[in-house]
């Protein structure tokens, strides 16, 4: 297009500026917003998967201390590490992760150093919706104390195996080892309690 008068054209402000999505942040957002609303997301998640799971590392504990006091201890202890973590993890998948690999841990600490009490501060999320029901002891006596007698490694891989049902890349991250090291720990524990302990059970 010729330009007026040997002029060359006007640009226009709008041309080639790409529309903002409605709803979208601007770019000079408050950075203490941001960080507010990350926040606010990860005390969601943290809330949600304490309402789903909490019963269920309550009993894993349970077969791994075998004690129903130390194992609720070991969890709201593990809760309160991940809301202190809860920036670094991407998404439910990651937390539970990291919570079962905390419950293993503190369950393996559990006989060589008292476990932490909670604050009235570090209570892990609560309220109407993440009620839990009281935990009991899950299993059988001879179960728990079949259990107990087994070195830690074994017993923490036979009870991931067939009480969680996880697979060996999932127990081997839970347990910290390699996933030669789960299937030898597991075969020693089957050995170990074959008479008690069924699969399914």
């Amino acid at each position: 297009m010729r330009s007026v008068k040997g002029k060359p054209p006007e640009p226009d402000p709008a041309a080639g500026r790409p529309a903002r999505p409605s709803g979208s942040r601007p770019a000079d957002a408050a950075p203490d917003a941001v960080r507010a609303e990350a926040a606010s997301d990860a005390n969601q998640m943290i809330t949600a998967v304490y309402g789903t799971q909490y019963c269920l590392l309550v009993r894993l504990a349970v077969l791994l201390v075998g004690d129903v006091g130390a194992a609720e201890q070991v969890v709201q202890d593990s809760f309160v590490a991940m809301r202190d973590a809860r920036r670094r993890l991407p998404d439910h998948d990651g937390a539970l992760c990291y919570l079962r690999k905390s419950v293993v841990s503190r369950s393996r600490s559990v006989g060589h150093q008292p476990v932490a009490r909670l604050t009235a501060a570090g209570r892990p999320p609560h309220g109407p919706a993440t009620r839990q029901e009281p935990v009991t002891e899950p299993e059988q006596p001879a179960l728990i104390s079949a259990l107990q007698s087994l070195p830690p490694r074994q017993r923490e891989a036979i009870v991931l195996r067939f009480y969680l049902d996880l697979s060996e890349p999932e127990i081997a991250s839970a347990m910290g080892v390699r996933r030669g090291a789960v299937t030898r720990h597991t075969a020693r524990a089957m050995a170990a309690v074959s008479g008690v302990l069924q699969p399914g059970n």
